[in-house]
This record gives C-alpha cells, sequence and structure tokens, in this order.
C-alpha cells in the first residue's frame, strides 16, 4: 500500500560534498538538525508564501531563500529553520509533496545552514540542476543556461544573416557592358562612323531571312537592356530543425513542432538581378 507520508526513516537522499565530515558525522548531523530543505520550488515564491505553508508544521525561526549569485534573484529552493525538533520532522513528513505555484516541491532534512550556502552553485550562478536540463520549465527560467546560451548563439547568428542583407554593395556591370556607343578593345575605343552603319546596313540585307531574325532579336535583346541593372548579393539563413524541417530566414515553424530545436544554421548567398 503506498504511504501518503514521506517514511522519516530515510533521512536523505541529498549528501552534501561540501559537509565537513564524514558520511556518518553528516548522518548523525541529520537526525539533530532542525533545518529543513526545500527544493523543485517556482523562481517566483515568495518568502511569505513558504511561511505560511511550513508554519502550519510549527513555529519558525527563520526563512533563507536560495539565491543566483550574480543576479541575487530567487533560484528555485530555501532553508526553514525551526526551533524543536519535531515540527522538523512534521514539516518533512507532511510538506513533502505539497503544491506550492503549481509545482510539487520536495522537503529534506538539512544537516544545518551556513553562511554561503544560500548561493547557487551553478556556473550560471543558479542551481546546478539548471545548467544541463534540456526540458523546458516556465516556472525556472524556461531552458537550462546551457541550452539557452545555445540558443541565444544561433538566435545572434540568425540576426547577423539577416541583418547583413543590405551590408553588401550591390555589383555593377562593367561601364559598357551592353552599351551600343562602340566596342572596347586593348587599343582603346573604336568610334562607329557613318560608313561603318552604312556597310552593316547593306551585309543584314544581304543575309538569309533566318540569320537576319536572329539578328534582329539580339537587336531588340541588346536595346531592351537597361544600363542601370545592377546584380545585388544576398544572405541566406537556413536553420536545420531536429524534425528535419529546413527553415529560411529564421522564421516560424510551418509544420507546429512545439519541441524542435535548432541543430544548425547555414549562411549562403544568392544574386539576383533587380
Amino acid at each position: 500500500m503506498a504511504s501518503l507520508f514521506k517514511d522519516l526513516t530515510k533521512l536523505s537522499a541529498y549528501r552534501d560534498r561540501r559537509f565537513p565530515g564524514n558520511q556518518e558525522e553528516f548522518e548523525q548531523a541529520l537526525q539533530t538538525s532542525t533545518t529543513v530543505y526545500i527544493g523543485n520550488m517556482s523562481f517566483y515564491s515568495t518568502e511569505e508564501q513558504v511561511y505560511e505553508l511550513f508554519s502550519r508544521a510549527g513555529e519558525i525561526k527563520k526563512i533563507i531563500m536560495g539565491l543566483d549569485k550574480n543576479s541575487k534573484t530567487p533560484c528555485g529552493f530555501c532553508f526553514v529553520l525551526y526551533y524543536s525538533r519535531e515540527d522538523t520532522e512534521d514539516a518533512v513528513k507532511f510538506m513533502s509533496g505539497t503544491i506550492l505555484d503549481d509545482r510539487p516541491i520536495r522537503v529534506d532534512f538539512d544537516w544545518g545552514f551556513q553562511e554561503g550556502r544560500q548561493w547557487g552553485r551553478g556556473r550560471s550562478g543558479g542551481q546546478v540542476r539548471d545548467e544541463y536540463r534540456t526540458d523546458y520549465d516556465p516556472g525556472r527560467g524556461g531552458y537550462g543556461k546551457l541550452v539557452q546560451q545555445e540558443l541565444e548563439a544561433q538566435r545572434q547568428l540568425v540576426d547577423y544573416g539577416t541583418g547583413s542583407l543590405g551590408s553588401f554593395p550591390p555589383v555593377m556591370p562593367p561601364p559598357h557592358y551592353g552599351r551600343r556607343g562602340g566596342v572596347h578593345n586593348h587599343g582603346g575605343s573604336l568610334r562607329q562612323s557613318g560608313d561603318y552603319h552604312h556597310r552593316k546596313r547593306h551585309r543584314e540585307d544581304d543575309r538569309p531571312p533566318r540569320e537576319s531574325s536572329k539578328r534582329t532579336s539580339d537587336h531588340e535583346s541588346r536595346r531592351n537592356f537597361d544600363p542601370d541593372s545592377r546584380l545585388v548579393i544576398f544572405n541566406c539563413i537556413a536553420v536545420l530543425y531536429a524534425c528535419g524541417h529546413s527553415l529560411q530566414l529564421s522564421t516560424c515553424c510551418q509544420q507546429g513542432c512545439q519541441s524542435s530545436m535548432p541543430l544548425q544554421v547555414y549562411v549562403f548567398t544568392v544574386t539576383r538581378e533587380v
């Protein structure tokens, strides 16, 4: 039969590596301590909420909220100090698993609070568990710190790519490319005289109809060429998601995958005439 209350014979499954003593001394401290540790709390739970809940087990001496050592904001744990051992045992027995801010909190015996234990021990300032967490937990700051750093790096890469669309100067055609004003060679410019046009007209009249049609088509294409046209180089971004979908320019996932994680971000160039 399942038990509704915590088994007090198991003092704590957590072993504090910073405890100044051996395992036997650690267990002895747990058996006589009047301090409880509360974990799995929401970052938004307040000291007043903790007091209101845990004062039901007995008279509280002090509450120490766990803080991020960098931002000095709550990071999901706290210590509650009671006056008596009996009240401490009642808090562990009856309060562990209680829902606080829509979260089941964990209550354990603690060997005793010392100055400095209120700070998170993770590299980013919070708890170690929030460094490597890969799930999204809105009550504890969203994704874990390492995942957040990876997402931020990919977001900056995407922003850099989309922001550089207009940073490339347009690639202009050669100054006389496609113009009919003259023909250039290594020696310079050869201007077309009236006699040249006259002889050219006679040559075109002597050609068969097929060649004339081809020359006319080429002539029209040159005439319609816009000398002010330019080639513009764009940077494009492609994001490959874990679900296999490939998105461009960091748009939202069109397939509606809520759990898709960006795996790779590719940057490539596209040249287009405008």
